[in-house]
């Protein structure tokens, strides 16, 4: 689905924070065919990764040297000032920003109460992905928390989130801008590590789970779990040859 534009509260846009930027060009590249030039040099090489000539995602090194490297949600915002104003009163904390990225727009990097992290982006020329929620791009993200209700209430105070819960032995949480479905909530389950914290998992779609979990293997990296039929389609949680983790969905038709 090709997107011209996002409305306040939408997530707009992922991008990666490496050790390894050209192996990731080589990789994400190869795995879903996007082109992955490197970047200017004033942006520190950040690729801007395009299928068909419309950009789906960036690739870049990695900031934080103290925070692993991972991949990053941004959510489209009117005011990125106004936004951040809202997340200490929140229970948050603003881990950077807000600040101009030259002309393509205005960021913040936030984190939740448990200090899962997610961007701020308010667009300039930088619209965010233009391809979404078709086989090869950004899908989904989801968060996997210690502490649900508080997510609910701290999403709700800077996003204006809502939210639908469903499920008994499994509990899932869509978070909603209206009817729209924005992503994803889950309480961290008891098998995955206790070194694991609170985080933003990032979706991609893919045609088939199970051939794409095949190449990953060839490309050098790794399948965490699956593939595995859920609800919406079929799904694995890969980690890429530096370690970074993100997941693909074969959406069902």
């Amino acid at each position: 689905m090709e997107v011209e534009k996002y409305e306040h509260g939408v997530p707009s846009w992922v991008d990666l924070g490496t050790t390894d930027l050209p192996g990731a060009r080589t990789f994400y590249g190869t795995l879903f065919g996007w082109d992955t030039p490197e970047g200017p040099p004033e942006a520190g090489g950040y690729t801007v990764a395009t299928l068909r000539g419309k950009p789906v995602a960036g690739l870049g090194p990695q900031m934080n040297p103290q925070a692993p490297p991972s991949w990053m949600t941004y959510v489209n915002v009117d005011d990125a000032d106004a936004v951040v104003a809202k997340v200490a009163p929140a229970g948050g904390q603003v881990l950077a920003g807000p600040m101009d990225v030259m002309d393509v727009g205005r960021m913040a990097v936030i984190a939740d109460p448990v200090f899962a992290v997610i961007g701020i982006w308010q667009p300039k020329t930088h619209k965010g992905a233009e391809i979404v929620n078709e086989p090869n791009t950004y899908c989904w993200s989801e968060l996997v928390t210690t502490d649900t209700e508080g997510a609910k209430a701290f999403y709700n105070a800077v996003f204006g989130w809502g939210e639908a819960t469903q499920g008994e032995e499994f509990v899932y949480t869509e978070w909603k801008l209206g009817d729209r479905s924005l992503g994803g909530m889950m309480a961290k389950p008891p098998e995955m590590p206790a070194e694991v914290p609170p985080h933003w998992g990032v979706y991609f779609a893919v045609d088939d789970a199970d051939r794409t979990v095949a190449r990953i293997g060839e490309l050098g990296g790794q399948v965490v779990m699956g593939p595995t039929d859920i609800e919406p389609g079929r799904f694995a949680v890969a980690m890429d040859p530096a370690g970074v983790f993100f997941n693909v969905l074969a959406l069902k038709a």
